[in-house]
């Protein structure tokens, strides 16, 4: 298992350039689609939002050249396994080059990188639409239909390491370094209870691939209803992890002045379309916030590295730092007895 160190520092590497004119002939000769291209931002990839001449809209990624191959045929094919399971589901569609989910392309002096094409997806990020109850309904029945979808898949890059991965959660302690020394002891608190109830228990929780991003971010809005999901995007941090992660890791981005009414919300629409287990409603509160330190302790390392990029590296950590104090002020017996409220496992 590599280091959070060693994992952050491939985040690092710049992705190399593409055209949108390279776009539109990888799109041609790879996929049979013939569209003129829009660049897109992305963390890691070169994104393009591409429109055919009939008006239907795709998004083409060409991969970062440190990323594995085999993880990326991953992602496509949970996608295709995802649309054959529940049609329904609201997710982008694979085109398919030569039968495979991607393809590879070499540009005149630069590393082979992989070249992905979906559908795209219109709708507005719930990050942007004013959040509710029934949203967070939504959202929890959302999430358990997809892994629902997702439980008999299997791929050999399934297990692949991940920095944002939470079963992992233990090896970002040194990064924690990076927070100033007299904000630490919360983070670090919620570290060594997580190390304490999670890491014990991990052997005994159900397992399968996970979305494991399900922020409000990469879930949609329709035009008409803010409240109804209209897609998910972004499953590039997918991973086998425990089943309750993937409902802490939405959970995380509902904690609200009304402490954890959000959260159980959502894992109570979450639990009444796939059930959770006693033993993971147990550690559903610690996984929770442990998202939260995550997101707090790789973005104060990375902006600690990059200290010219600091306020947009930094400019989500006053959520998870309001979250993490809100958490702090609930007993975890009591945190624990809320959520087996909202989840009655019998």
């Amino acid at each position: 298992m590599q280091s959070a160190e060693s994992l952050g520092a491939a985040l690092d590497l710049p992705a190399p350039p593409a055209t949108e004119a390279e776009a539109e002939s990888l799109a041609r000769a790879h996929f049979g689609v013939e569209a003129r291209a829009r660049a897109l931002s992305g963390e890691r990839d070169r994104n393009f939002h591409l429109r055919d001449a009939a008006g239907r809209d795709y998004v083409l990624k060409v991969g970062h050249p440190a990323e594995d191959p085999a993880v990326l045929d991953l992602q496509g094919r949970a996608l295709l396994h995802v649309a054959a399971r529940d049609p329904s589901l609201p997710v982008p569609r694979v085109l398919l080059a030569d039968g495979a989910p991607q393809a590879a392309w070499q540009a005149p002096g630069l590393p082979p990188r992989m070249v992905r094409l979906l559908t795209y997806l219109p709708g507005r990020p719930l990050a942007e639409v004013p959040a509710d109850a029934a949203q967070r309904r939504a959202i929890g029945a959302c999430l358990a239909r997809l892994d629902l979808a997702l439980g008999d898949f299997r791929h050999p890059a399934e297990g692949h390491d991940l920095l944002w991965d939470l079963q992992r959660m233990a090896r970002v302690r040194p990064l924690l370094a990076e927070v100033p020394a007299d904000r630490r002891d919360l983070p670090l608190r919620f570290l060594d209870r997580f190390e304490a109830h999670v890491l014990p228990a991990l052997p005994g929780l159900r397992a399968q691939l996970v979305h494991n991003d399900f922020n409000p971010h990469n879930v949609l809005a329709a035009g008409d209803d803010d409240r109804r999901v209209a897609g998910i995007i972004d499953f590039g941090d997918m991973v086998r992890a425990p089943l309750v992660q993937d409902v802490a890791t939405a959970a995380a981005y509902q904690l609200s002045a009304a402490g954890l009414d959000g959260v159980a919300e959502l894992a109570a629409a979450f639990h009444a379309v796939l059930p959770l287990r006693a033993e993971e409603v147990a550690v559903l509160a610690d996984l929770t916030a442990a998202r939260l330190v995550l997101t707090i302790a790789i973005s104060s390392w990375r902006a600690a590295r990059h200290p010219g990029n600091a306020a947009y590296i930094l400019r989500n950590q006053g959520r998870a730092w309001e979250g993490l104090r809100r958490l702090d002020a609930i007993p975890r017996e009591a945190a624990v007895a809320a959520l087996r409220a909202a989840c009655p496992t019998g």
